[in-house]
């Protein structure tokens, strides 16, 4: 079952999904173990480069103009305080730097080619680099491999079918529409989603059918928990239990056994059980520091004592561990 498929219909993964846990988590962890190191963590950090006033209308988005979450608009950071910011975390063990963007899209002009210099000047820390900026055209994406971006990210966030319930300003196929560019230009893809949106069982089997019928799947996969802020549309929404968080990252692993599956936003309400849980179901990356975009995040003592207490060891970039 290890080998790659771009074919999955809804059934044969809810038959995945629904299994008794225990022989769920048995049959990710084998795949896990097959295609990667077992006690093996990929550390990545996650900076905000331009917050707030972005014009779309996520319904679980802080940075949305939209909504009043008492969050304060920043202009793009100087490039000197990101290449600041991304050797800290190189020296806290990640090896990834993500700098995300909240725009809609990406405009061609001065600010653009500042991420660009920025992305070469991470580069040349020897960390892989991935940006987050919105929608990009083809020769978008084209510049930005040439200025050495390793990975983009896009998340599809939900199903097709409960999309338009959680945002109206732009369609799944304009999401699909930016991988497509991102591929074509040779940058590794990043995409994910969020649960606990309000979405059904059958929802988080529908966008992981999104994810694993790409071809190629995704390198990364994040797996987002719903962070619930005030002034957002979703506040109030139920928190998703646990274990079928659990289901979703456990299926992601089989059904995309050479992805990494990174454990994103939401991990700072869990206990160090529960993302003990996660990781035996297969993910194998996190996102590291005291803050996702604008969202909180356990701080770096507190992941350290978790991968202590684990067994856990961070891993090491491709060129460090040959």
């Amino acid at each position: 079952m290890s080998e790659l498929r771009h074919n999955w219909t809804r059934d044969e993964i809810d038959a995945v999904y629904s299994q008794p846990l225990l022989d769920l988590l048995f049959e990710a962890q084998t795949l896990h173990r097959q295609n990667f190191k077992a006690s093996e963590v990929q550390k990545s950090t996650l900076l905000s480069i331009k917050t707030g006033a972005c014009p779309e209308d996520c319904s679980y988005c802080p940075q949305s103009a939209r909504y009043n979450t008492d969050l304060e608009t920043e202009q793009l950071l100087p490039t000197e305080q990101v290449l600041k910011a991304a050797q800290a975390a190189k020296t806290s063990g990640s090896t990834r730097f993500c700098m995300g963007a909240a725009w809609r899209d990406v405009k061609d002009g001065p600010q653009f080619e500042q991420v660009i210099n920025m992305v070469k000047e991470v580069s040349s820390l020897g960390m892989e680099t991935c940006c987050t900026l919105g929608m990009l055209n083809e020769k978008q994406a084209a510049q930005l491999k040439d200025a050495g971006l390793d990975y983009y990210n896009h998340n599809l966030d939900t199903s097709p079918e409960y999309y338009d319930e959680i945002i109206t300003t732009r369609s799944y196929q304009d999401r699909l529409d930016t991988l497509a560019n991102v591929r074509s230009a040779g940058i590794n893809v990043c995409c994910g989603g969020i649960v606990g949106l309000g979405e059904s069982r059958q929802d988080r089997i529908g966008l992981l059918q999104e994810l694993a019928n790409q071809n190629p799947q995704p390198e990364s996969v994040p797996i987002n928990r719903l962070v619930r802020v005030e002034g957002t549309p979703l506040s109030e929404q139920t928190e998703l239990d646990v274990i079928e968080w659990v289901r979703t990252i456990a299926t992601a692993r089989i059904i995309m056994p050479k992805s990494m599956v990174r454990l994103s936003a939401g991990r700072k309400e869990l206990s160090d059980e529960a993302q003990a849980l996660a990781f035996m179901a297969g993910a194998n990356s996190i996102f590291a520091g005291e803050k996702l975009l604008t969202t909180p995040n356990p701080e770096v003592d507190c992941d350290q004592a978790l991968f202590k207490k684990l067994g856990l060891a961070e891993m090491p970039l491709p060129t460090e561990s040959a």
